[in-house]
């Protein structure tokens, strides 16, 4: 253990380093278990007498810090705090930008044990191909971790960008090339990297009501206005967008009621980006996921003057840890986003990249949705069946996609004066884990609760709405009271 020692000054050098190595035991960072250097060596790297060092190796022993065992060297026998003290460090000057104070993450909380789990925005880590992943991973290990060990093309690596070319040309119909292509840490990066190249202080970006929150906390710290226009049924209300320099939608599944954006509203959503000279993102999060329904032309597609920035991701196709999304931008963005990239963070991990590339090219990746779609199809047929019996109260609004279902407590009912959030506080003491609307939501409207389905076995939904009517009906009696 390479332990920092500080004997400078006036004094005694032995108690120097007794009081310092015992405040690293004290406070956790040198731990039960660990090795000391040799008296002889710490010696020599603080170039004082091996008897100084000994001296207060022997008071730590003395006092119960240390263990010394002949023939293998002086260890930690006292277990400390586990972590430095956060009392010692002095509050500090520095403060951030007035946008970063006070922001809250509404979407993450750290995992806990849950007997029914409808949280949104994750697939099941069950269906990921674990052995074929490790096989590539392994693969790239043995063959390329000389050349996978440099640094990188900021774009991605230029296999993977042919893959997803491909398969987006294939699977979504989007027009794109390798060169069109940027690899990203998932969509939030591909969000921010575009945030940094299109947006001065000031600017108006449009988001969908209810939306993604996490895209409008990182519009508003780059400064710019963000105006929410509501969402219906059908999506975007592209009639009531204001003057913006540029608009976030999810046209293909909204997030988060789950309707699909109409072929006249894309085209009127297109219209209006050409008159006020504006940029759309297409978030098109988990559209491989369809239900039975044929899937709209992407914004991309239609766009005919380079205005639309198509955003994808693998973390729920394949699993959110791998932090892989991309970019699909007009060839006038691609520059400055791939400068933007290479400022941020120059690139993702090489060997990841070289295993999705080859898991695209064996044509593992489009056999895995395959599977995983007729898995996650029959849970949603099963919830919708079940929450139509179960939650009669609330309206689902029509979904053939993705890997969740809103449903909504229609306005003016007895159902619409029941608190999503207090619900989901309800439901949660009792072992389901839901999300509000509300928690979606900027401006006042419709409530109700999003239920996913990424993460709970078909054959537990039944149960688990059960347990979740339970705490509506706890709700409906005493609000307020959890």
């Amino acid at each position: 253990m390479d332990i920092h020692v500080a004997i400078g000054g006036r004094g005694d050098r032995a108690d120097r380093i007794y009081r310092q190595l015992r405040d690293a035991v004290v406070d956790g960072r040198l731990r039960r278990g660990e090795r000391l250097p040799a008296t002889r060596e710490l010696a020599e790297r603080l170039q004082v007498s091996r008897s100084t060092v000994s001296t207060a190796y022997e008071r730590l022993t003395a006092e119960g810090y240390l263990a010394a065992r002949v023939g293998a060297g002086t260890f930690v026998a006292y277990a400390g705090a586990g972590a430095p003290s956060a009392g010692r460090r002095p509050a500090g000057a520095a403060r951030p930008a007035p946008a970063w104070r006070d922001l809250d993450d509404p979407l993450w909380a750290e995992p806990h044990p849950i007997a029914y789990d409808f949280s949104v925005g994750s697939p099941d880590p069950a269906l990921f191909p674990l052995e074929a992943w490790r096989h590539l991973v392994a693969g790239e290990l043995r063959g390329g971790l000389r050349r996978a060990g440099l640094y990188g093309d900021p774009a991605g690596v230029e296999r993977l960008r042919e893959g997803i070319a491909r398969h987006l040309g294939l699977a979504r119909s989007v027009e794109a090339s390798p060169a069109d292509v940027l690899v990203t840490h998932g969509a939030q990066q591909a969000f921010d990297l575009i945030a940094r190249v299109l947006l001065r202080p000031g600017d108006t970006v449009a988001i969908e009501d209810p939306g993604y929150p996490p895209v409008r906390q990182l519009f508003e710290t780059f400064g710019a206005r963000v105006v929410p226009v509501p969402v219906d049924e059908r999506g975007l209300r592209v009639d009531l967008l204001p003057p913006a320099r540029l608009v976030y939608v999810t046209p293909s599944h909204q997030f988060p009621l789950g309707g699909v954006l109409p072929l006249e509203r894309r085209v009127a959503l297109l219209e209006w980006a050409a008159r006020n000279d504006a940029v759309v993102i297409e978030d098109d999060y988990d559209s491989e996921y369809r239900f039975g329904s044929r899937p709209l032309d992407p914004l991309q597609r239609l766009d005919a003057q380079g205005r639309v920035v198509y955003v994808g991701t693998f973390s729920k196709t394949m699993l959110p840890a791998l932090r892989l999304g991309f970019v699909v931008a007009p060839p006038g963005l691609l520059p400055a986003l791939r400068h933007a990239k290479r400022l941020t963070d120059w690139h993702n991990d090489v060997v990841t990249q070289r295993a999705m590339a080859r898991f695209l090219d064996s044509g593992g990746f489009a056999r895995h949705v395959k599977q995983a779609t007729r898995i996650y199809e029959e849970r949603h047929r099963v919830l919708e069946a079940a929450a139509a019996g179960l939650l009669p109260g609330f309206v689902p609004v029509p979904s053939a996609a993705g890997l969740h279902l809103a449903l909504l407590a229609p306005e003016g009912s007895e159902e619409a004066a029941v608190d999503g959030q207090r619900v989901a506080e309800r439901a949660g003491v009792a072992g389901v884990s839901v999300q509000p609307v509300s928690r979606f939501r900027v401006a006042a409207g419709a409530d109700g609760i999003l239920l996913g389905f990424g993460g709970i076995p078909a054959e537990q939904i039944p149960d688990g709405l059960r347990t979740l009517a339970q705490a509506v009906e706890r709700e409906r009696v005493a609000p307020g009271a959890v």
